[in-house]
C-alpha cells in the first residue's frame, strides 16, 4: 500500500527538480535554442505559482457554508476525484485542486522542455506522467476521503479486507484486476465447439465445428499473437470473434501458441514462422484439399503470419487468397509509447540476457502494457482491491490480461532489434528469415486492414503505412476505442462506431479527413469483404481433421490453459 506521505509535496520537488534542470543548457546544445525554452518554462512556473495563490485566496476567503471555487477541475472520464467526499471537505478539496494544478503544470513543462532529441523528449513526457499518476492523492490512505469513509462505515472491516486482498494478490504477483474464481478456459471462456487437429511444440492447430449447413470452399485461419493468449478471440459466445467467423459460414482453423517454459527458451523467430502460420497453413491445405486459404492475424500474430506469407512467396507458394490484418504493424517507424524504451543499449541488453536463450516472464511484459494505462489498470485497483477492501466484479477481458504468457528470449532479442528498433520488415529483401529474404511487397493478395482510433499499443496511423508496403489491393477500416475494446465490438450489440474510405490515400490523416463515419460494429463489413474471397460454396463437413489429421482434445485444447 502506499506511503501515506504528502504526494503534492513530491510533486513540488519535482516541480523544483526543472528549476534547477532550467538553471543552465547541457553542454553541446544552442543557448539561444535552450533560452527559448527556458522562457517557456518560467512562464509555466508563473502560472502555476499564481494559480496556488488564487486557490489559497479563495479557500480563505469562501463562507463557511459555500463550496470552495473550482481552479483545477479533473479531465473528462478521470474518476479518481468523482465522489463527492472531495469537494465536501475544504481539506481533501484544496488536497485535490493543488494536485491537478501541479499534475497539469508538471506536464505542460514535460511538452515544452527544450530537448531536442525526440526520444528522450518522449520518454521524458512518459515518464513525468507515469510519476504525476502514481503520486495522485487518490492514492495515498492520508489523503483519500473515500478510505476513511470506507472504514468508518463498514468499522473497520474494509481495511482488513484490504490487508487481506493484498496478501492475496502478492502470492499472485499481480494486482487482480476481476473475480478470478469467476471464469474458467474451456468452462465460460474459449467455449466454441471444435477439436485440435495438429500440434507440435509451440502450438495446437484447432478446427471448430461448423454451424451452417453449407461453409466456403476456402477454409479460413486466424493466427492470434503470441504475447497474449488465443482466446481474446473467443471469449464468449455473445462477443466471440472466432465464433462470429463460423457463423458467417467459414471452416474456421485457429493457432493456439503454446505458453512457453523453460524447455522452449530457445526458440526463434523463425521457429515461429516456420512452426505456426507455415505449419497451420500446410494442415489446413491438407484437410480441406484446397491450395489456397483466407487468413486473418491479429497484432503480433499479424506481423508474424505477414512475415511467414513473404517465406512462402520466397519459397514459390501462394497459398492465401486474401489477408486480414488486426491491429498490425508492418511499418514499426511510430510504435507509440513501448517504442520510447526500445533503443540500443536496451535491446543489447536483452540480447546478452535473453538472446542465446532464456525466457521473458509474462509477468514482466503484462508490468509493462498496464504501465502504458496505470490509472486504468494499476492505480483503480490498488484504491478499490487495497484502500476500500473491494473485490474487483467479474469481467471477462480483464481475466485474459491477467492471463500472462511468457516469450523465448531469442524470438524477443530478434523481433525488438530488427522490427522495433530497426524496422527492417518494410525494406524488401532487407531480413533473412527461414533461410529466404522477405518482401512484403511480393504479398500481392487483397488484404483488409483494422486499426483503432485510440490503440495505445499499435498507433492506427503506422497501422495504416502498413498499407503501402503491400503488392496488392487493400482496405482499411478505423474503429473507435482501443487496443482490445475495438477489435472486440460483436455485431450482435452493434456498439460504437467506425470510419471507411474507399480513396487510397498515402497520407493517413487524409484518409481520416475523407472518410464517412458508420454507426455501430466494424464486423459485419469485414464479414462482407470476406465473402468476396470465399471461392463458392460447399456443404459443411460431417467430420473434423482428416485421415491423415484426426480430430484429437476438444477446443480449446491443454497449450492455452498452460500458466506462465
Amino acid at each position: 500500500m502506499p506511503s501515506p506521505t504528502d504526494p503534492n509535496a513530491a510533486l513540488q520537488a519535482l516541480l523544483q527538480g526543472f528549476s534547477q534542470f532550467l538553471a543552465a543548457p547541457p553542454a553541446g546544445v544552442d543557448p539561444a535554442t535552450w533560452q527559448g525554452g527556458a522562457n517557456t518554462l518560467q512562464a509555466l512556473q508563473q502560472e502555476w505559482m499564481a494559480r496556488h495563490a488564487q486557490l489559497w485566496q479563495g479557500m480563505l476567503t469562501k463562507a463557511p457554508d459555500q463550496p470552495a471555487p473550482l481552479v483545477a477541475a479533473p479531465d473528462a472520464g478521470d474518476k479518481r476525484f468523482a465522489h463527492p467526499a472531495w469537494a465536501e471537505s475544504p481539506i481533501y478539496d484544496y488536497v485535490r485542486q493543488a494536485y491537478l494544478i501541479n499534475a497539469e503544470t508538471l506536464k505542460r513543462m514535460a511538452d515544452a522542455a527544450p530537448v531536442a532529441d525526440e526520444r528522450k523528449k518522449n520518454q521524458m513526457q512518459f515518464l513525468t506522467r507515469q510519476m504525476v499518476d502514481a503520486l495522485s492523492p487518490s492514492n495515498f490512505i492520508a489523503t483519500n476521503p473515500e478510505f476513511v469513509q470506507t472504514a468508518l462505515a463498514t468499522n473497520g472491516e474494509s481495511i482488513r479486507r484490504g490487508i487481506n486482498n493484498l496478501i492475496d494478490d502478492l502470492d499472485k504477483g499481480r494486482i487482480s484486476m476481476t473475480d478470478d474464481s469467476a471464469f474458467e478456459v474451456g468452462r465460460n471462456l474459449a467455449t466454441t465447439p471444435g477439436a485440435v487437429v495438429y500440434e507440435n511444440e509451440l502450438m495446437q492447430l484447432i478446427q471448430y465445428s461448423p454451424l451452417t449447413d453449407s461453409v466456403a470452399k476456402r477454409p479460413f485461419l486466424m493466427v492470434p499473437p503470441c504475447i497474449n493468449k488465443y482466446y481474446i478471440l473467443d471469449l464468449q459466445a455473445e462477443n466471440s470473434l472466432v465464433r462470429y467467423a463460423v457463423e458467417q459460414g467459414n471452416t474456421v482453423f485457429l493457432v493456439s501458441w503454446r505458453n512457453p517454459q523453460a524447455d522452449l527458451g530457445h526458440v526463434t523467430w523463425d521457429d515461429y514462422l516456420e512452426q505456426g502460420p507455415l505449419a497451420a497453413i500446410r494442415v489446413v491445405q491438407e484437410i480441406c484439399d484446397v491450395e489456397q486459404i483466407n487468413a486473418l492475424g491479429f497484432c503480433v500474430g499479424g506481423t508474424i503470419l505477414a512475415a511467414a506469407l513473404s517465406v512462402a512467396k520466397a519459397r514459390g507458394e501462394d497459398p492465401v487468397a486474401s489477408l486480414t490484418l488486426l491491429t498490425t504493424l508492418l511499418d514499426f517507424s511510430e510504435t507509440g509509447e513501448i517504442g520510447y524504451f526500445v533503443d540500443e543499449a536496451s535491446v543489447a541488453s536483452r540480447e546478452a540476457s535473453l538472446g542465446k536463450g532464456g525466457l521473458l516472464p509474462g509477468r514482466e511484459l503484462a508490468t509493462v502494457f498496464s504501465a502504458l494505462r496505470a490509472n486504468d489498470l494499476i492505480w483503480q485497483y490498488v484504491v478499490g482491491n487495497y484502500m476500500k477492501g473491494n473485490t474487483p466484479p467479474a469481467f471477462d477481458l480483464l481475466y485474459w490480461n491477467s492471463d500472462a504468457t511468457n516469450l523465448p528470449g531469442p524470438f524477443l532479442a530478434w523481433y525488438l532489434r530488427n522490427l522495433y528498433l530497426e524496422n527492417s520488415l518494410r525494406v524488401p529483401g532487407k531480413l533473412a528469415m527461414c533461410g529466404v529474404n522477405a518482401d512484403l511487397t511480393r504479398l500481392d493478395m487483397p488484404a483488409f486492414f483494422y486499426a483503432s482510433r485510440e490503440d495505445h499499443i499499435v498507433p492506427w496511423r503506422t497501422a495504416y503505412r502498413g498499407r503501402e508496403l503491400l503488392g496488392g489491393e487493400t482496405r482499411f477500416v478505423l474503429g473507435a476505442s482501443g487496443h482490445i475494446a475495438g477489435v472486440i465490438n460483436p455485431a450482435a450489440k452493434n456498439k460504437r462506431n467506425y470510419w471507411t474510405n474507399d480513396k487510397p490515400e498515402a497520407d493517413p490523416d487524409a484518409w481520416f479527413d475523407g472518410a464517412d463515419e458508420v454507426k455501430g460494429s466494424w464486423w459485419p463489413l469485414w464479414a462482407e469483404w470476406l465473402k468476396r474471397h470465399d471461392g463458392g460454396e460447399l456443404p459443411a463437413r460431417g467430420r473434423l481433421g482428416s485421415k491423415l489429421h484426426p480430430p484429437g482434445e476438444p477446443a480449446p485444447g491443454r497449450y492455452v490453459k498452460e500458466k506462465a
